[in-house]
C-alpha cells in the first residue's frame, strides 16, 4: 500500500490542523494505521494509532486530549486533528500502516512521505 500524508503548515501555538493520509488501496481487516513524528536531532516517535475496522485508537502521553485519530473507511482515509498545538509538537509527521496494535515504528511496513508541521510560538 502506497500513503501519502498531507496537510501540513506552519501555525500559531494554540492553534489547530489536520493532518491527512490517502491509502493507494482499502486497508485490510486487520489493518493498524498511525501516525509518528520526528523532529529535528530526534527520534521517530508514536503519536496516535487506530484500528482499522473496530475503531480503537491509543495515544501518546504527550498529545493525548488534544489530538484525535480518525478515519473514513470508504474513502481510505486516515486522519490527525491537532488541537492546542505546542511549539514542541513542531516535527515531520509521518502515517504508517502495519498489523500490530503496537507505538513502536518497527511494528510498521509501510510508511508515506512526511508532511511538516512548524508550530511557532
Amino acid at each position: 500500500v502506497q500513503l501519502q500524508a498531507s496537510g501540513g503548515g506552519l501555525v500559531q501555538a494554540g492553534g489547530s490542523l489536520r493532518l491527512s493520509c490517502a491509502a493507494s488501496r482499502r486497508p485490510f481487516s486487520s489493518t493498524v494505521m498511525a501516525w509518528f513524528r520526528q523532529a529535528p536531532g530526534k527520534e521517530r516517535e508514536f503519536v496516535a494509532l487506530i484500528r482499522w475496522v473496530s475503531g480503537s485508537t491509543a495515544y501518546a502521553d504527550s498529545v493525548k486530549g488534544r489530538f484525535t485519530v480518525s478515519r473514513d473507511n470508504p474513502k481510505n482515509m486516515l486522519y490527525l486533528h491537532m488541537n492546542s498545538l505546542k511549539p514542541e509538537d513542531t516535527a515531520v509527521y509521518y502515517c504508517a500502516s502495519g498489523v500490530r496494535f503496537e507505538s513502536t515504528s518497527k511494528d510498521y511496513d509501510y510508511w508515506g512521505p512526511g508532511t511538516q508541521v512548524t508550530v511557532s510560538s
